[in-house]
């Protein structure tokens, strides 16, 4: 497997210099806000989901091992929530909750994140987060795109999918 850095090509890029302003497409922002809460809530139970199956199937082994795979289990369970994230957004730009609430996330020059841009969204998101108790996401209430420091920090927006996917909207690549 070849490590490469992110690409800058803008093949599948919806916009070029950064995004639509909200006051001349307001439907790609259209309650962007609630709907990555509520995407997040989805998202929180399918972790929990895969955390109850990942700790039966690894406290077996453990007990089967005598103890020598609890290791195992600690880092498993430490690493799948980042994991789920990183995985999702950086194949499709969307995790299975915001495929539900219609968010996907760009980059700000229009492109779906690597895996790269995901790992760092998600280990900002959970960072500042986890230091403030939530209270971090208050900076969307008090800027046009609703982004959060974690966006802001990764470079990316959230954006509503199917006001991407519209076909004026896509940009063909030259």
């Amino acid at each position: 497997m070849k490590l490469s850095l992110p690409s800058t090509e803008l093949r599948d890029a919806v916009w070029q210099d950064m995004p639509p302003d909200p006051l001349d497409d307001p439907d790609l922002y259209d309650e962007i806000m609630w709907r990555r809460a509520a995407a997040y809530l989805v998202d929180v139970v399918a972790i929990a989901v895969l955390l109850a199956a990942a700790w039966f199937l690894l406290s077996l082994l453990a007990v089967l091992s005598l103890g020598l795979l609890l290791p195992l289990k600690i880092i498993v369970l430490a690493i799948l929530p980042t994991a789920y994230h990183t995985y999702f957004i950086g194949s499709t730009g969307m995790t299975p909750g915001m495929r539900v609430f219609d968010v996907e996330l760009r980059t700000w020059t229009g492109r779906r994140p690597d895996y790269v841009q995901a790992f760092l969204q998600t280990v900002l998101f959970y960072t500042t987060v986890g230091l403030t108790t939530f209270l971090i996401l208050a900076v969307a209430l008090f800027n046009d795109r609703r982004r959060t420091l974690h966006d802001f920090l990764a470079g990316t927006v959230g954006v509503r999918h199917s006001q991407i996917t519209a076909p004026q909207r896509v940009v063909q690549p030259t």
